[in-house]
């Protein structure tokens, strides 16, 4: 458990950032190693560095058992390193750091969520010790040694793990030999110090730290608590080394220079300036050329350099700088505040186009004027949202880890195919399909892939497929999530739903599109027993509102015996998006354009009615229901003949249907706002309402809630 201030929010924001990327480059470098079947020595090194920044960085934020877990799997790769990894071993290493992975993970979820840490995890820890004296081939019985050394020197190995890592670069990239180096030293340093029994001396020392280290500042301030071990450090140029924005430049230009009274020597004094990562030299001087230099930095900066080639050292470091700030992370909250002040540009620039409009004002002028604020404004807007977008590679590596523990558990083989990972979407909404997406990858894995033994007997491959692909179709993103195994049965989900009751007309009526849509009933499950994966009834049906919550929809393929296809139609983005607005009697209402397919007029003879008195509209010799949006929305003052109105085909996956409006406006962009929260009690989104926008003149429209309308009615 940590005492951290968590008032800092900046570092541990930092912090919570740094661990979380770094555990999934160990989850992607584990799970390559594990496909090759074997562990390079860059793989090796690159695991070495990222437990040991862990290890830095949690005990520099005193989260001492994060610390101390990450100690144990450096100990444990600086064996592999030395020793190598035996083949029959290569597996059990897979697991354990995997599951090493998953609780570092879990740990720093509890950070950023202002839980209570665990004070240790004894099992883990017990298993990677009994490991260790497994691969270094020790007889004891390496389950209760490793028992008794954690109950025995808990408390020291904390301390230490504080001790010897406040000092290590959080973020710089570091070689296995260096970080290896750099620990040893730390570790040697106090049988290196060589006092003497007389009065203090005062050594003035200029340290300068490799061109492309970065954070000098954070490197000085280490090594003037480093000399505090040993004496006093009574000055240093520059003075003020933490919450400085300007002293690292001064010190990369400079060097860092600084006064230290101590009764140690020249040697010890050097040897603990060079334990400090990327520091690159030394040099003592007198005080008065100390002085000198001081001066110099004062009255003239740049000329404050020691040697001929530092001049060029200097500038490559700075080039090097300006191309590393080419990339920054900025909070996702000031994001989602520039989204909404562009919203309100929109919105306003409506309102005043509208304004001019109704007064009949507009010359060439304003027209020119407006044309090219309308052009800025919709640059703006693609600029900021270009920015909320990422790859959803990072999610498709995610599930690259399900089908492998799934895969392990279930004694299935598979080979996971992902394709389109470079395709971008808001970060809101990768956030929202991400446990959708684990759940049909899991389903995937459970329901549609059959055992080796199956496959084998019906003439298959024994390593069944999983196929994650996404790409661009107009504004929206398709994702689908594909198996090789064998399929879904139609008559066994009409079979079940009739069982479970979920049936609503006789199912002779069902098409088979409408059947396999049965699976996403709430309640529905084919599986007969409950596992750790299925079997509930709570899956499809949860994947269905989650797809929806983010304006998307979700539809089946399916063969029996060779295989299942899942599409999620998904937008670009939730928060500005294009609409139709509409006229039902006196209201105006928006329809978003992703789920429109067409306008047309009818004739009263083509309209027709099914033997429950529904009525129905034929198109191109496909029947689709008719539904009137004033019943919806119970508006009296509208159109109720249906040649005096006019018809929209919409969708929601696979569902379509006719609505009947009195007439359509325009299509323009509509900021989506969401329903304020003490009207929900009054159930409005089940009213078929999405959310609401602000139209040029100020007057508020409603955003019609497509899929609820299509299930609903």
């Amino acid at each position: 458990m940590s005492n951290y201030d968590s008032g800092n929010d900046s570092i541990l924001e930092m912090y919570i950032f740094e661990s979380e990327t770094l555990l999934d480059q160990l989850e992607e470098i584990l799970l390559q190693s594990e496909d090759n079947a074997e562990l390079t020595p860059d793989d090796i090194n690159e695991i070495f560095r990222i437990m040991h920044t862990i290890k830095g960085s949690s005990a520099m934020m005193e989260f001492d058992m994060l610390a101390h877990s990450s100690h144990k799997l450096e100990d444990l790769f600086f064996v592999i390193r030395e020793n190598g990894i035996k083949q029959e071993d290569f597996g059990d290493l897979m697991d354990l750091v995997l599951n090493f992975s998953t609780f570092l993970k879990g740990e720093v979820e509890k950070i950023k969520n202002n839980e209570t840490l665990l004070d240790e995890n004894e099992e883990l820890i017990v298993e990677t010790d009994a490991f260790l004296n497994r691969i270094k081939g020790l007889s004891q019985d390496p389950a209760v040694k490793a028992q008794a050394e954690i109950i025995g020197s808990s408390d020291d190995d904390a301390s230490t793990v504080l001790e010897t890592t406040v000092e290590d670069d959080l973020f710089g990239d570091m070689s296995f030999d260096e970080l290896v180096n750099d620990d040893s030293e730390l570790s040697e340093e106090p049988a290196d110090f060589v006092l003497t029994n007389e009065k203090p001396n005062v050594y003035c020392i200029h340290t300068r730290f490799n061109e492309d280290s970065q954070m000098e500042n954070i490197r000085a301030f280490m090594l003037v608590n480093k000399l505090e071990s040993i004496g006093k450090v009574s000055k240093t140029i520059p003075e003020q080394l933490n919450n400085n924005p300007e002293a690292a430049g001064i010190i990369l230009k400079n060097g860092f220079y600084c006064h230290v009274e101590t009764k140690a020597d020249k040697q010890t004094i050097e040897n603990i300036a060079l334990s400090i990562l990327s520091v690159k030299s030394i040099e003592f001087l007198d005080c008065s050329q100390e002085e000198v230099a001081e001066l110099e930095i004062e009255a003239k900066p740049e000329v404050a350099e020691i040697g001929k080639k530092a001049p060029e050292k200097v500038n490559d470091a700075n080039k090097q700088k300006n191309n590393v700030q080419n990339l920054i992370s900025v909070d996702l909250n000031k994001l989602d505040t520039l989204m909404n002040l562009i919203g309100e540009i929109v919105i306003t620039e409506s309102m005043v186009f509208g304004s001019v409009g109704m007064e009949g004002k507009r010359d060439e002028s304003f027209e020119k004027a407006s044309t090219q604020l309308q052009k800025l404004t919709d640059e703006l807007q693609d600029i900021v949202m270009s920015i909320r977008m990422i790859p959803i590679a990072g999610t498709f590596k995610k599930m690259q880890r399900i089908v492998r523990d799934v895969g392990k558990k279930l004694k299935k083989e598979v080979e996971f195919i992902t394709m389109g990972e470079s395709t971008e979407v808001d970060k809101t909404i990768i956030d929202g399909i991400a446990d959708p997406l684990m759940h049909l990858v899991r389903n995937a894995m459970d329901h549609g892939l059959e055992s080796a033994e199956e496959r084998i007997a019906v003439g298959k491959n024994p390593v069944g497929k999983v196929i994650l692909s996404a790409q661009n179709v107009g504004g929206d993103i398709i994702i689908s999530v594909s198996d090789d195994g064998k399929g879904l049965d139609p008559a066994g989900i009409l079979e079940k739903a009739k069982e479970k009751k979920l049936l609503v007309k006789p199912e002779e009526e069902y098409s088979e599109k409408e059947i396999l849509n049965l699976i996403m009933a709430p309640g529905f499950s084919t599986k007969e027993t409950v596992t750790e994966f299925s079997g509930r009834g709570v899956g499809m049906d949860v994947v269905k509102k989650n797809i929806e919550k983010v304006g998307g929809s979700i539809s089946i393929e399916s063969e029996k015996g060779s295989g299942t296809n899942i599409f999620l139609k998904i937008p670009l983005t939730l928060s500005i998006i294009s609409g139709m607005e509409v006229l039902v009697g006196e209201d105006i209402y928006e329809i978003p354009i992703s789920n429109i397919r067409e306008t047309f007029k009818i004739t009263s003879n083509q309209l027709i009615k099914d033997p429950d008195n529904n009525e129905m509209v034929m198109i191109r010799g496909v029947c689709y229901p008719l539904i009137r949006l004033h019943d919806i929305f119970e508006d009296k003052k509208c159109e109720t003949h249906i040649e005096d109105g006019i018809l929209m085909l919409v969708d929601s996956g696979d569902t379509f249907a006719c609505l009947f409006m009195d007439d359509l406006i325009k299509k323009h962009q509509i900021v989506v706002k969401p329903i304020p929260k003490y009207l929900n009690h009054y159930s409005i989104k089940n009213s078929g309402i999405a959310g609401c926008t602000i139209l040029g003149n100020g007057s508020i429209s409603l955003i019609v809630d497509i899929p609820a309308i299509l299930d609903h009615y």
